[in-house]
Parts: structure tokens; sequence; C-alpha cells
């Protein structure tokens, strides 16, 4: 392969780092990529660490030894935070998001790749801290943003589904009580789905009483594994009486009111 300018490599390392999220890059492999030397690579890696952190777009950390290099670990600035928290607000204060049953239609939030990506970069900077082995969610409305926690994070999503699957194979399925209607309902996830003793952290799009999340804790006992965190894009802080305290959300719902207007405000970690 020829040799590239400067400009070229940067653009090629930053590249393969952003689309290997958390994930360790030995030096050499981008030597023989790029044909250029270890020593000019590392010059080239300055560079690219020193944009990212002045623009606070996650940052490049160096891992010491022989299977030792690079990973990149994505962020994003609390200005930046800030202001993607209140442009979801926004939308979420739209009173025809209200249906039938005081439920707010969040579909299109879901599924929306510009909303999603900057919430899984913001929901995955508060996790970065912790050892965790999976990003676990339950079909279907959360697997979007549960992705992009777990790409960010370089590692593997799990999806613990409502029933059981014959695609599945073997299953652990229990029963849990719903946080929302208080009746009995099933989760269900595969015996080869993950490793024993792992750390886990749920993410969701919506955390109304928890009963999900409590469900989710106890299924992952099951596994001898441990539920270390949970992350979701909206809470609804107008429900007393969770059945679970520790979470992180973006956003706040306190409550719908008589006028059918929705009062959704930034979390206290967004401010």
């Amino acid at each position: 392969m020829e040799k590239l300018s400067r400009n070229s490599r940067v653009v090629a390392i930053t590249k393969i780092l952003m689309e290997n999220s958390n994930r360790i890059i030995g030096l050499n492999n981008f030597s023989e990529l790029l044909n250029a030397a270890k020593s000019t690579i590392s010059e080239d890696i300055v560079i690219i660490r020193e944009v990212l952190e002045k623009l606070q777009m996650g940052r490049i950390e160096t891992i010491a030894g022989a299977a030792g290099g690079i990973k990149y670990i994505p962020g994003i600035g609390q200005e930046d935070s800030k202001k993607f928290a209140n442009e979801l607000c926004e939308l979420l204060r739209d009173e025809t998001r209200i249906v039938p049953g005081n439920f707010i239609y969040m579909t299109d939030l879901m599924y929306n790749p510009k909303i999603i990506s900057k919430a899984g970069v913001i929901l995955s900077s508060m996790f970065k801290a912790s050892e965790v082995d999976y990003i676990v969610t339950v079909e279907t409305k959360g697997i979007p943003l549960a992705y992009e926690v777990a790409r960010n994070l370089g590692v593997q999503l799990v999806i613990i589904r409502r029933d059981n699957k014959v695609t599945e194979g073997s299953t652990v399925t229990i029963n849990y009580v719903s946080g929302t209607s208080g009746r009995i309902q099933q989760m269900s996830l595969s015996k080869k789905s993950m490793k024993p003793a792992s750390k886990c952290v749920f993410i969701d799009d919506f955390l109304r009483a928890g009963g999900t999340a409590k469900g989710i804790k106890n299924l992952l006992k099951e596994f001898d594994s441990e539920l270390v965190g949970i992350g979701v894009l909206v809470d609804n802080v107008g429900v007393n009486k969770k059945k679970t305290s520790e979470y992180l959300s973006i956003v706040e719902l306190q409550h719908i009111e008589e006028t059918d207007t929705l009062e959704v405000n930034p979390s206290k970690l967004m401010s």
C-alpha cells in the first residue's frame, strides 16, 4: 500500500476507533494497515486525542503491556447533553403524544437514529466506570437504545423476551409483577445468552413503576449474574412507590395534567 498523508491516516484511525468503541486496538494493526511506522502512528494518535478532548467528543485511552494498545471511549460535553435533554423534552411535551390509558407515544423517538445515537452516548457515559459484561433489555422498543449503549461500551446486547421461542433453545422463565398493571407477567432468557457471574446494565426507553427492572434483577440471579445499573431515556417520576430506586435517566416526566399537558424536564444529571 502506498504511504498516506498524515491527514489521511488521522481520518482512517479515527474511523476505526469510533467503529470499535471501548475495544483495544494494537498500534501494530494501524501500522500494517496504513504502511507507517509505529512512531508515526503514535504522533497521529496524539493529534486525534487532543482534538477529541478539546471538542468533548470522547477520549482515547492507552493500555500498556504486550496485549495493550489504544481504545476510544465515547463521550459528550455537559452543554451538549443539556441541549439534547431540553430538545427531547420539547418533543415529549406535545400533548398529541398522550394515548388512552395515560401512556406516552414514544415509538417515533425510539426509532430515530439521531436521537437514539446521542442518547446512547449519554447513557453509556454514565456507566463507563462500571465493569459491564452485558447490556440487557426487554423486547422491543428499548432495543435500539440498548444497542447503542452496548456498542459504545464495547459489550454484547442481550434481549429478554416476553415469551418462549423455540429458536432460543433451553430458557429460564420467571414470573414478575408488572409495576404498571399489577398483573403477573413472564420474561424469558435463553441459557446460551450469557456467561454465569456476569455484571449487567438494564437499558430501557421508559421507567414507570420499576416492575420490569425488578423482574430482570430476579431473572439475572438465575444466571448467577448481577444487575449493576439501570439507565432509561424517560423516568416517570410522578409514580409513587416504585419497585426500584437505583437508576439513571435523561429526562423526567412529572405527571399528565388534567388539561392533557405533559410536564417534562431534564433529569438532575443533565443540569
